[in-house]
């Protein structure tokens, strides 16, 4: 009987689950309310109008409407100018709704 291991070893074989991030919802596209539009780490999209952001950086609906993306030019600490994504909710209106 053989005290020692006859195949070689690895140090490959683990793999970490996938965390399925990224844009949800494309531009034009209809959201409800709750609605998850980005899942991400970190502040890579800002939000915008009718949009608000989880403790986790997910920007999810706060209104229905259209997704609509853009940019924003940021001022930085340092006064370097720099583009950031930023994503909105335009709410369309439905006719004979009351305000």
């Amino acid at each position: 009987m053989a005290h020692r291991k006859a195949e070689g070893s690895t140090r490959n074989g683990r793999d970490s689950n996938p965390k399925y991030l990224g844009i949800k919802v494309n531009h034009g596209d209809e959201v409800s309310v709750g609605e998850i539009i980005v899942r991400q780490r970190g502040t890579t999209v800002l939000p915008g109008k009718n949009v608000d952001i989880g403790k986790d950086d997910t920007i999810y609906a706060m209104k229905s409407g259209k997704v609509s993306y853009g940019t924003k030019r940021k001022i930085n600490f340092d006064n370097t100018i720099s583009y950031k994504k930023i994503v909105h909710v335009t709410v369309t209106e439905v006719a004979g709704a009351k305000k």
